[in-house]
């Protein structure tokens, strides 16, 4: 276990220099901050604005960094040699991962602090953000995968930016496009539906289903990033 946590400590802290090194990306990560501090001096108190400000920065900081620090990886050539080593499937991606986590929940509240808003249940939103998390940290790692480049990354993104950090914006069209109905089941719009929730007083048994989604998105998105893995470390 020690000889395993000295792996993971030791992708950790190379990402963490790799990233201090790249501004783009770290200047990038700053924008969901940038929202938040906007958002509070507006005085907005709708959860949703909150909730745009938190995707923003799942989408920017678990995604985009995650995604930039694969492909970055990728680039140099220096995955093929990681991948080789004899550290695990489960080491590396966890090493990798670390730091988009510890960068995402220091965002997210900074930015709650910056906007204004104060769950009226902090334990349950705190579990929902952190689940939601690890889902963008997963898909930043599959498309970091996918990527040949840290230029093609900050491309490949845009979509997702818009599909999860915008969702709440899309559910205005609804009744004009029924298929627009989709988007409440991704893990964005489910987060937005626990955080109304709980601020209705609603307790985390009643919240189950929501995790349910945001959960089998979690096992999906880990199931494709282990095969695209799995894939480019044969290949």
């Amino acid at each position: 276990m020690n000889l395993s946590m000295r792996r993971v400590n030791a992708i950790f802290q190379k990402d963490f220099k790799d990233l201090s090194r790249n501004s783009a990306v770290s200047v990038s990560a700053l924008m969901p901050l940038v929202a938040a501090f906007v958002l509070g001096k507006m005085g907005s108190t709708a959860i949703e604005g909150h909730y745009m400000v938190i995707n923003l920065t799942m989408v920017i900081v678990a995604t985009f960094v995650q995604c930039s620090l694969i492909a970055e990886e990728k680039e140099k050539n220096t995955l093929r040699g990681l991948m080789l080593s004899p550290a695990s499937t489960l080491e590396i991606l966890g090493g990798k991962s670390l730091l988009s986590l510890i960068a995402t929940m220091i965002t997210v509240i900074i930015g709650a602090l910056l906007s204004g808003y104060r769950p009226e249940n902090v334990f349950v939103i705190t579990i929902a953000i952190l689940f939601s998390t690890i889902f963008f940290i997963g898909l930043g790692t599959l498309l970091g995968l996918l990527a040949k480049s840290v230029m093609e990354a900050s491309v490949i993104i845009m979509p997702f930016m818009f599909i999860f950090g915008f969702g709440s914006f899309f559910s205005m069209f609804e009744d004009k496009y029924p298929i627009v109905k989709v988007l409440d089941y991704t893990p964005n719009m489910q987060l937005v539906e626990i955080a109304i929730k709980v601020e209705n007083g609603v307790g985390l048994i009643n919240l189950l289903s929501h995790f349910g989604v945001i959960a089998a998105w979690v096992v999906l998105i880990f199931i494709l990033t282990t095969v695209v893995f799995n894939k480019r470390m044969k290949d």
